[in-house]
């Protein structure tokens, strides 16, 4: 039996070996494929706009590579360094208001039993799935009329879309966390205030995370928000690169390009100093209670 068994465990880890070999090729050719538009948009942008419609795919030579000329066009025609400061701070600002009151009321709601609370639970998960291009035209007309067509009314207008997704995932991890560490802390003296930043938040840290970079990409990827509430003359990054859109369809893809480029730098650092800990948040906000 044991040389059975022994012989079995041989076949099951040659089968697994041979699965993991195929699914490292299948998910590294499918990464290069995610990748190649990146590549392609970079590659482009040391190109000449006159050459970029006609050979998208050829490397920049002789003829073609016109090195920073692009970059320093674009910043030119867009403003781009104050639309910077604004994509900056208008995402630092939703994050950072995202992830504190959305875990405070994820706390709030999984603490607290009451009918109430499980009926606002149910409407942040329902707010998921309810598409923006709904409401957007009632949210526009909203948001004038209560003033909150600036860089500040935009943060609270995202973290009104952005709760939904946060409470959830606050809340399943809220779930996994003892009660007797938070009753531990009140019988030592700690207010509610103070057991929740003393002891609750640093153990929300991989969910908190995991939230802050979901809704970074998000936030500062975003065009159709801002553009239904900023002036043109006050845009983000996203609304400043469509300004290199001119009239009947011209377009200077140079430029374009090489302002993508620079807009797309500052999320992907960001996110690859931080990915490690999406599993980790994504994973415990799933716990069921």
């Amino acid at each position: 039996m044991s040389g059975k068994a022994k012989k079995v465990e041989n076949q099951q880890m040659e089968v697994s070996k041979s699965t993991g070999a195929v699914m490292t090729a299948f998910f590294s050719v499918l990464s290069l494929a995610f990748l190649f538009p990146i590549f392609l948009v970079l590659v482009n942008s040391f190109k000449s706009k006159l050459y970029i419609s006609d050979a998208p795919f050829q490397l920049p030579k002789a003829g073609t590579y016109v090195a920073l000329t692009n970059y320093f066009e674009g910043v030119r025609k867009t403003g781009f360094f104050p639309a910077f400061g604004r994509s900056l701070f208008i995402t630092v600002c939703s994050v950072a208001v995202i992830v504190l009151f959305t875990s405070m009321t994820a706390w709030y709601i999984t603490r607290v039993k009451s009918k109430f609370n499980s009926i606002l639970y149910y409407v942040f998960v329902f707010a998921m799935i309810v598409p923006f291009q709904m409401v957007m035209f009632t949210m526009s007309k909203t948001a004038n009329d209560l003033y909150l067509n600036s860089m500040y009314g935009l943060v609270l207008l995202y973290l009104g879309f952005g709760a939904g997704q946060a409470v959830f995932l606050f809340c399943g991890f809220v779930k996994a966390i003892p009660l007797e560490i938070e009753e531990a802390a009140m019988i030592d003296g700690c207010s509610p205030i103070q057991t929740y930043f003393n002891v609750v938040f640093p153990m929300l840290r991989p969910t908190a995370v995991t939230v802050a970079i979901l809704n970074a990409m998000w936030i500062w990827n975003d065009y159709l928000l801002p553009s239904l509430i900023l002036p043109q003359e006050k845009g983000t990054i996203p609304m400043v690169i469509q300004n290199l859109k001119g009239g009947y369809g011209s377009i200077d893809m140079g430029a374009m390009m090489a302002m993508l480029v620079l807009a797309i730098v500052p999320i992907i650092i960001f996110y690859l100093s931080c990915q490690k800990y999406i599993i980790k948040g994504v994973a415990a906000g799933a716990v069921k209670g």
